[in-house]
């Protein structure tokens, strides 16, 4: 029986605009088991990078209750914050975040320089991870030689490299064509059929075909969530 990975009840977030309030989540239920793959999808201005931000512990709700793996987030100190993001949540931007002057394998291995994981193991386990996104060979390659779905496929393996418990994919696909975005959708795939809970933030409907359950944001508000059939790559 899978347990709630991430439960999220009644959250609200306003901002401060100056001249007035921002209301941004109004009242947000969401509860995810672990092994789900789940996009979260609206319009802009829907709330979507909010909750996405709140989920990633990079911003905390004004009020409600959020748990991630049993864990209340709530009033954390930025270490604490920062120790809960490495500990629980593999991340993935549209940007790839990747730093230049590394290597695949330096950027892979960086989330375990930061647990004092040793330089040997490091290696090690970049190496294994780089083979599962299908780039063991393109180690010792600069982001600069990468193409756009080999610099994601790189994310990805850093993302999961500390073995978190969520992955969190923000508009993973936005800068890559169709036929990279159907091969990383693929491989996302393939990471959740081995058990790893996934939330991706998108826009695309074609992307939210491929997860198995659709979350639909509007004016900060839970319009729908139902599980979909999946689209199998």
């Amino acid at each position: 029986m899978s347990h709630p990975i991430l439960k999220i009840e009644d959250v609200n977030k306003s901002y401060d605009t100056g001249k007035s309030k921002l209301h941004v989540l109004k009242g947000i239920d969401l509860s995810i088991n672990q092994g789900e793959f789940v996009s979260i999808m609206g319009s802009s201005g829907s709330g979507k990078s909010t909750l996405l931000n709140i989920i990633g512990i990079l911003d905390e709700a004004d009020n409600g209750i959020y748990e991630l793996d049993g864990f209340p987030i709530k009033h954390l100190t930025e270490v604490k914050a920062a120790e809960y993001r490495s500990r629980f949540i593999g991340f993935i931007f549209q940007s790839f975040n990747l730093i230049n002057y590394k290597t695949a394998l330096e950027n892979v291995a960086l989330p375990l320089y930061y647990q004092n994981v040793s330089r040997k193991e490091r290696t090690k386990k970049a190496l294994e991870y780089l083979e599962k996104v299908g780039l063991k060979e393109w180690a010792e390659h600069l982001p600069s030689e990468l193409s756009g779905g080999q610099k994601q496929r790189v994310a990805i393996a850093r993302a999961l490299i500390s073995e978190p418990k969520l992955i969190l994919a923000d508009e993973p696909t936005g800068a890559l064509d169709s036929k990279t975005t159907h091969d990383i959708m693929k491989l996302l795939q393939e990471i959740n059929n081995e058990g790893k809970t996934i939330v991706v933030v998108t826009h695309e409907n074609d992307v939210a075909a491929q997860t198995k359950r659709n979350v639909v944001l509007k004016d900060g508000r839970i319009e729908s969530d139902e599980f979909i059939k999946q689209i199998i790559l």
